[in-house]
């Protein structure tokens, strides 16, 4: 069951995949697009960022895209393919913005990193999360998270939980009247593990990237780890920052890698890839 299989390498560093109409949708942060593949390795750019790094991504009600502008701190809504700011951030975020998760209503849900992780790692700053109404509307949510990342919402719609990268943790807030979130509770904790982008599957088990260690892992509610699948190499390691559900019955797990996180590893160098493994659990939730 664990054997991954390239699906397309050429990434500089891909973040952000979601399947959405039959293909995989993913944001690389140093070529400024967002990107569709289909099952075969078809590639298509989405959306064209500029000079404004991509990261999460998600769809409104009525159809549209909605991009997370990482260093603008904005989250871009795409309408016919004409770009404009659904909201801005910078009163929210104090560093770079990151993942996203977009609830039924159109709810957005958007970390941030807190401080600059590449030139200051040594003074680490907790982040706030921001919660975005339909209308573009944007508060500040739940504070002190230690690097919120990769973020799912259950089936029911009622629970929205949230990978601490530095923290090491998976944390849940309840989802209250309109998209607010109530007080926080652990739902596990992974020592050694540094949570990244994740998915959730019907059986309650969440696929998460471990940002330090480079596998994608299996978690359960209170910390059990069922499953963990090292990444292959392209002639250079390979460590997964994302991954996601999908194909024509959600059992296809999409595990996005690249050779380290740092942009003097990443900018230009189209050393990542998008690896594909058949689970038992399909997708659940959202994304």
């Amino acid at each position: 069951m664990h054997e991954p299989t390239l699906l397309i390498d050429g990434l500089d560093f891909g973040e952000g995949p979601r399947w959405h109409d039959g293909r995989l949708w993913y944001s690389d942060f140093h070529q400024h697009r967002v990107y569709a593949v289909d099952s075969i390795g078809n590639r298509e750019a989405m959306v064209e960022m500029g000079e404004e790094r991509p990261s999460g991504l998600g769809w409104l009600p009525d159809g549209d895209l909605l991009v997370v502008a990482m260093t603008a701190r904005q989250v871009w809504r795409v309408t016919a393919g004409q770009i404009s700011v659904h909201t801005d951030l910078a009163e929210i975020a104090t560093w770079h913005c990151n993942d996203m998760v977009v609830g039924a209503e159109g709810t957005a849900y958007v970390g941030n990193f807190g401080f600059d992780i590449e030139t200051d790692r040594a003074n680490p700053v907790a982040a706030a999360l921001a919660i975005v109404q339909p209308d573009g509307t944007a508060t500040a949510g739940p504070a002190g998270l230690d690097f919120p990342n990769g973020t799912v919402i259950t089936p029911d719609g009622a629970t929205l939980i949230v990978g601490e990268t530095f923290g090491s943790r998976m944390t849940a807030f309840p989802i209250l009247k309109g998209g607010l979130l109530g007080d926080p509770r652990v739902w596990a904790e992974a020592p050694g593990v540094y949570p990244d982008g994740c998915c959730l599957d019907e059986a309650g088990g969440i696929w998460v990237a471990d940002a330090g260690g480079g596998d994608v892992i299996r978690i359960l509610e209170g910390g059990e780890i069922t499953d963990r699948i090292p990444m292959p190499d392209l002639g250079r390691s390979q460590k997964a920052y994302a991954c996601m559900l999908g194909g024509d019955d959600g059992r296809i797990l999409h595990c996005i890698t690249a050779p380290g996180a740092r942009e003097i590893d990443t900018v230009g160098v189209g050393g990542g890839a998008i690896w594909t493994v058949r689970v038992e659990y399909p997708r659940a939730g959202l994304p």
